[in-house]
């Protein structure tokens, strides 16, 4: 554990905010915004600002956001083929999920595969994503089928086999039907 005292000046990882250790409980720092909020962190999110640093995260983020002004950007166009193709792609090969599956049992395994496609499709749903493909192996087909009876407890949801040059026999595409 990085040692923190009270007082010290420190900064949030990957934000923008910054302050002075107030408390310090177990793994959970208490700081003192610049702003006057007192924020809880665990100390792995908090970094000592220390002398000698010329531009912290702070201070970094505050230029960024000068810089970003507001900019016209033209759409990039798309071509009719890849139109089609699907937005999302989910890879449910349980060695993309964990590091390594020793000491999982194959109902862990499908568990976890099948609760990733689960808040995937539910993630692709919320931000109106249309296609979706699941790479899911050919295997002895559980885990297809297991993911049929997960899609059949969505109304607009349609699903089919994706694309076999792109895909080969082991995905399935799955078409969310968007109202308005």
């Amino acid at each position: 554990m990085r040692e923190f005292k009270l007082g010290d000046r420190v900064e949030v990882l990957d934000e923008d905010i910054a302050g002075f250790v107030e408390t310090i409980v177990g793994d959970t720092i208490t700081i003192m915004t610049d702003d006057g909020f007192p924020l809880q962190y665990h100390h792995r999110e908090l970094v000592l600002k220390k002398e000698g640093i010329k531009v912290s995260n702070f201070e970094a983020h505050q230029i960024k956001k000068q810089k970003d002004a507001p900019q016209k950007k033209r759409p990039a166009t798309v071509k009719p083929k890849q139109r089609n193709e699907p937005k999302m792609v989910v890879d449910l090969h349980i060695n993309q999920l964990v590091k390594s599956p020793k000491g999982l049992s194959n109902f862990d395994m499908l568990e976890l595969q099948l609760e990733t496609a689960k808040r995937q499709l539910e993630f692709a749903i919320s931000k109106r994503i249309q296609k979706i493909v699941f790479i899911h192996g050919v295997g002895e087909g559980v885990l297809k089928e297991e993911l049929q009876y997960l899609f059949k407890k969505y109304d607009k949801v349609k699903w089919y086999d994706a694309d076999y040059q792109k895909y080969g026999l082991g995905a399935t595409e799955v078409y969310i039907f968007q109202n308005g």
